[in-house]
């Protein structure tokens, strides 16, 4: 019979291939300081005034999009963790 092969798992095993032990270190610890940031950030928007509003949606905007980019970059997949609370 033929056999099942789980792509998902090689793709995986491909990404964290990619990025060495040391990097991914550094990598995990700068997408986890930036999802500190935007918490902090969403926290001064909720008590902002309406003219400083615009410059925090940016950086909110911002810290999502490097954060996704670092989460893709680890191999995980950014939409899956980030819905999850991860």
């Amino acid at each position: 019979m033929a056999e099942i092969i789980d792509f998902a798992e090689i793709q995986e095993a491909r990404r964290k291939a990619r990025v060495p032990a040391p990097e991914r270190e550094n990598l995990e610890r700068a997408v986890q300081l930036m999802r500190e940031n935007l918490a902090a950030v969403a926290a001064e928007l909720a008590d902002a005034p309406r003219d400083e509003q615009a410059e925090l949606l940016t950086r909110v905007e911002r810290l999502v999009a490097l954060i996704r980019y670092g989460m893709r970059m680890l191999g995980e997949p950014a939409d899956a963790r980030w819905n999850a609370g991860g």
